[in-house]
Parts: C-alpha cells; structure tokens; sequence
C-alpha cells in the first residue's frame, strides 16, 4: 500500500516547504523508495501559466506540458523523474472540477458543499500519485500557512483522509519558526507553539516538527518543544539556514528525518541512503578550481525566483565544470546602445532570458548586438533566441525593420511570428506550445555535439516561433538552423558559424537540468565562458 506524507507550513511563508519536501524524498529515493512530490496550491487561478513572474517566480512546465509551482522544478531537481500535471493542484482546478461535475448532473441534485464534495475532490487528488502502481511514497506539500483561511479545506482533507486510511499509513510533517531574538539573546519557541495549536484545532495532530531556525536547537529546547507540541523528542527536527539548498538533504539526514519518517510509516530502513554521487556533486560544487561571471539580461531581475530554473542550472553546470558561475542580473529595460558597454564589461557570458511583451526588448536586441560583435559567449532562450533572430536580421542581413509580430502585429518583415492555425486560438495559453517535443539536430552543430547524439526533445512554453519564409535568407547569412522539429519543420536552434558560442534554443533547457543530469547547453555555455575568460585574461 502507497503511504503518504503531507508537509504544511506554520508561522510565516517562504520557510522552504518545497526545499525539504524535496530533501526527504532524496533520502527515502536513495534508500530505494520509489517517492515522487505533489503540491497543492490555495490560490484560485487554475495554474500559474496566466500569472505575472513577479506574483509567483517563474511558471515551471511539465514534460506533459502542465505550466505548475516553481517547487515542482525543485522536486524534478532532487530527484531527476519527471512531473506531471497531477503533482500540481490549485484550488481553482479542485473547484473547476466540481462544478463541471455539478453541471453534468453527477451529484443528483444535492446541494454541493466544501464538505464533502470539495474536500472528497482534494483527497481523489491526494491519492492519482498512489494509485497507478508507480510510488510507495507520495509526499504532499500543502501551500500556504496553517491558519489561511483559503487553506482550510486542503487541511480538512488531510484530517478526514488520516482518518480513513487509518495509523501507519500517513504522517504530518509541520514546517515552522524558531526565531532568534537579538535583544534577548535567545531562541523562542513560542510562535511554533501556536502553531501547531492552530493545527489541532482543525484535528490535526503532526506527527514531526521541522523547525526553521537561525541558530542551533539545544537539546532544551527541543524537549519544551516536544512536551508543548506533543510530539517525541526524536520527531524535533532542526533546520538550519544552509549556504545551499543542495546541502539540506545531508543535514536532514544528520537529523535522521527519513529514519524517523520511515519509522512512523512502519517501513523497513535498514539500508542506508546512497548519496555518493550527492556528495560528489556538493564537492566539486563547494571547491570550484575557477570562477566566472555570467550577466543574465531580462525584465523580471528584481525578483531572481522569476528565473530560478535558469540559475539552478547555472549551479549543476558549473559544478560539472569545477567552476562558480556568478551571475550578474541586468535589467533589458535600462540596457541601451549608449551603456551597453559598461553593462557588459567584465563579463565571460551573456545568456538572454524568456519573457512575453514588449517590455525590455530593445535592450535584450542590444544585448545581443554587443556580445555577438564582440565575440562573447552568448545563449538565448526562447524569447532571447527570437530576439538574436531579430538582432541578426536588422544589423547583418540589414532587413531594418525585423521584427516580432507579437511586438508589431503590422511589421512588414516578421521574422518571428505565430503559426497560421494559432491565430484564430483567443484563451490564454490555447496559443501555447507546451511540453516536450522532438528536435533533430544538425550533424556536426555545436548543439549536436554539446548533446553527443542527433535526436532529443526539451519542453518549450511560448505562442511566437522563427518565420520558415526567412530560413534561407537566414541560412545563407550565417545563421544556422541546428535544430529543427522533425514533425512540423520548426526552427528549434540556431547557431552562428562564425562566433565561439552563439546558441539560441526555442524551447527551455533549463527546465531539464538537474544535479545527476546537468543539461548539456549550460554545460558547454559555461565551458565557452571559461574559455573566453582565459583567453582574454578577464579577472573577476
């Protein structure tokens, strides 16, 4: 029988919920679990995809094309599998479902309320995961604080599901603060306290508490803990502040959080956790042999979860690379061809991130301008990629008015624009291409060769694609079209011949990195930056 495991946060957000959801399943995953994560999200909208970077960091997509919370990037991260669509549920899916149910008649006429109908609809989402024979362990990660009032009925699911799966079958995990006061000197349990008051007065008792602290919790303080919290003294569990998420399974591990889990679930754990390769990758992560800088140029840079996926990958690659990839966020919009110059200096890479509108394009356009005649390295993705089309076709094919039609629905030369059968498609999203799709490369390409094989596919997320009536012009100007779908002949890549890195991909990579798998085009940007920083002698 699958067991379950639900994680639900206390006090305050943004305690890492996601973090240690992730860092368990990596210890129960190497102890050889089969363990995937699910989260579920309180919020109304029926995912992320329609939502501003700034409200919620960066919208993550799934292999099956589901546009999800930016955890599920931290779960695939861990623990290399993949996600889907079912590891992420709002409460807008939970109540589109159940109206679409009240209006075919399912419920037969009887008043449809929170309990049981939506709560019944929650807990047939807590268990798709634990069904289809594939998990011994599904971990859900409940969003929100205990106490939201558009939490509650994710809470009361998860009471009424313990209680009909019966003991040794589930457990609670709470996430909450032990903070430091300066002026007193001390740590004060008090607000965890309260916490988990609140917690059992909608029935639930946790079975293990995490407590997110600053400083190290003595064994005083977890016996007042435990007494006030009734849970056992093995069962405090202290999370530290960590210099990197990589390292929190090691030191959950320390704690023996999964011993514990594994204890309260009456599973065997008599093997321990593999993690050499883990330990492997913080080494060479933590004892890099060089450094370089990368700038990263959007219109989101003040909030760096907007592009997490981008950075994390950033991380796998150099560490692959025994390099410290520093990036240096510069904001599209304040970027001009008067202070592209000092914008770029000291810098061995430019990468130009993903995005929609109008907003900040010109300066990612002089981005590229600079770095390509300069010979920097240089990487685009999806928006960044259309933008290096858009670049290459004003200043070296000399097409003046290239352009976006999502930028100028009326530019005479569109060189990137929307698919015919697109057009006439008005719901957001409906015009997206979502998901993973193949992508044959061109025999001897820097993509090719970066990949090691001529055949792979990688999840996209946009509507605006590279205009086919130009390829030619494009071709024989210089860039390359490296990678093309070999199901609708849609440029993927392209490359220029002539430049030491100049990539740009259509879909987004970065969504396929992970620490046992860095992806191969960061891998390779990065090795081309060090190799820029070497030869022109450019100190960080």
């Amino acid at each position: 029988m699958t067991k379950y495991i639900f994680v639900t946060g206390g006090v305050t957000s943004s305690l890492g919920k996601g973090i240690i959801s992730a860092s368990l399943a990596k210890l129960l995953q190497a102890r050889g679990y089969r363990v995937t994560i699910q989260k579920f999200d309180p919020y109304i909208n029926i995912d992320p995809g329609t939502m501003n970077p700034y409200e919620h960091g960066e919208c993550y997509v799934t292999e099956d094309g589901a546009e999800t919370d930016l955890d599920l990037g931290h779960y695939e991260r861990f623990l290399n599998t993949p996600t889907s669509q079912a590891n992420n549920i709002t409460t807008g899916r939970i109540y589109q479902n159940v109206i679409s149910r009240e209006r075919e008649g399912d419920y037969l006429g009887k008043t449809v309320q929170v309990v049981p109908h939506i709560t019944d609809e929650i807990k047939r989402n807590f268990k798709i995961l634990g069904e289809n024979g594939e998990n011994d362990i599904v971990i859900t990660e409940i969003g929100g604080t205990v106490g939201d009032i558009e939490s509650l009925p994710f809470v009361e699911a998860v009471r009424q599901f313990r209680w009909e799966t019966g003991s040794g079958n589930s457990l609670v995990i709470h996430l909450t603060l032990v903070p430091y006061l300066a002026a007193a000197g001390e740590l004060k349990t008090k607000p965890t306290q309260h916490s988990v008051k609140m917690l059992l007065e909608y029935g639930i008792q946790p079975d293990i508490l995490v407590c997110r602290t600053e400083h190290h919790l003595n064994q005083e303080l977890r016996k007042k803990i435990a007494l006030f919290c009734n849970v056992n003294i093995n069962a405090v569990i202290e999370s530290i502040d960590a210099s990197t998420i990589y390292d929190v399974p090691l030191l959950m591990l320390k704690e023996q959080l999964d011993k514990t889990v594994l204890t309260k679930l009456k599973l065997p754990h008599n093997k321990e956790p593999d993690l050499d390769s883990w330990k492997d990758f913080l080494g060479r992560l933590k004892n890099p042999t060089g450094e370089i800088r990368i700038g990263l140029v959007g219109k989101y840079v003040e909030l760096p979860d907007a592009y997490k996926s981008i950075t994390e990958a950033f991380i796998h690659a150099g560490a692959k690379n025994e390099c410290k990839v520093q990036v240096k966020f510069i904001h599209s919009e304040n970027l001009t061809v008067e202070n592209a110059a000092e914008k770029m200096r000291g810098l061995h890479g430019v990468l130009v991130a993903p995005g929609f509108g109008q907003r900040g394009i010109e300066g990612k356009i002089e981005a590229i301008r600079f770095v390509r005649e300069n010979e920097i390295p240089f990487f685009g993705i999806c928006l960044g990629m259309q933008c290096a089309v858009i670049e290459y076709g004003r200043n070296v094919l000399k097409i003046s008015d290239a352009n976006s039609s999502e930028m100028d629905e009326s530019t005479p030369n569109p060189v990137i624009s929307m698919m015919e059968e697109q057009k006439s498609i008005t719901i957001k999203g409906g015009t997206m291409r979502l998901g993973s799709y193949p992508c044959d490369l061109r025999k001897n390409s820097k993509s090719a060769l970066a990949y090691g094989k001529n055949h792979i596919t990688e999840r996209h997320r946009h509507r605006y694609e590279f205009n086919n009536q130009y390829l030619k012009q494009y071709e024989d100007g210089g860039m390359v079209p490296a990678g093309i779908n070999p199901e609708n002949g849609l440029v993927e890549i392209v490359e220029l011949k002539n430049h030491p890195f100049f990539i740009g991909s259509q879909f987004h990579p970065e969504l396929k990195s992970t620490v046992a798998n860095p992806h191969p085009l960061f891998v390779n940007f990065v090795a081309a930056s060090m190799a820029y920083a070497k030869k022109k002698q450019i100190a960080i």
